[in-house]
């Protein structure tokens, strides 16, 4: 247990510059949840489904992050701020993954069994991301904020947009520090810019014409 406190508290001083000391690390809502959650997929595992819940429950009440005790998280796993965070029963979470506030790894509501996503190892999912349904997210990719993701990500994938949209690819992973989730791709602006110089070309060339005669 001691080892475990020692590991989380260096993921969220390594991912979170405001963190000052081991302290303050016991009042961030997300540590809180993370060792809340581990203690109740343990009793997940051994079918005690009403203390797990409990626990669960208490967690959300705390913190605002509802992590539901069946979902498999690896290591490595960093929550910023946190508030509104939700993740289902068959979300499966591999190492290193990072989740911004409002973000829910979801289901449609019409699949059975494994009916939520399942993350790969070192993604980076951006604030008020919803990623919703039984598929993949490649390893190494990153997923915009307010992004809704209804399909599978290819690995090394950046995804934007409503629905989401692999608008990126890139043959090596970044590394897990370059947590950037501003600087994303604008399929739609890119789009605009490429209208806006193919309307001022006409408009000189009809210009030309127009002198010519």
């Amino acid at each position: 247990m001691i080892g475990r406190l020692k590991k989380e508290i260096n993921i969220v001083r390594e991912r979170d510059p405001a963190i000052h000391s081991n302290l303050e690390v016991f009042l961030y809502p997300s540590f809180k949840a993370l060792i809340m959650y581990r203690v109740a997929h343990k009793l997940y595992e051994k079918k005690l489904y009403f203390w797990a819940r409990m626990i669960s429950q208490n967690a959300v009440r705390r913190t605002g992050i509802e992590i539901h005790p069946g979902a498999q998280i690896g290591e490595g796993f960093f929550i910023d701020h946190g508030n509104g965070v939700v993740i289902g029963e068959t979300t499966i979470i591999g190492n290193n993954v990072t989740l911004y506030q409002g973000v829910t790894l979801g289901g449609t509501g019409k699949e059975q069994g494994k009916r939520h996503p399942t993350i790969g190892d070192n993604v980076m999912i951006s604030a008020g991301a919803k990623v919703l349904g039984s598929f993949t997210i490649g390893a190494n990719s990153k997923i915009g904020a307010g992004s809704v993701v209804l399909a599978e990500v290819p690995p090394n994938s950046t995804v934007v947009g409503v629905p989401g949209r692999v608008v990126k690819r890139k043959e090596n992973s970044a590394p897990r520090e370059k947590l950037d989730q501003v600087h994303l791709p604008d399929p739609i602006l890119e789009e605009l810019q490429a209208l806006k110089t193919a309307n001022e070309e006409l408009r000189r060339r009809v210009e030309e014409l127009e002198k010519q005669q």
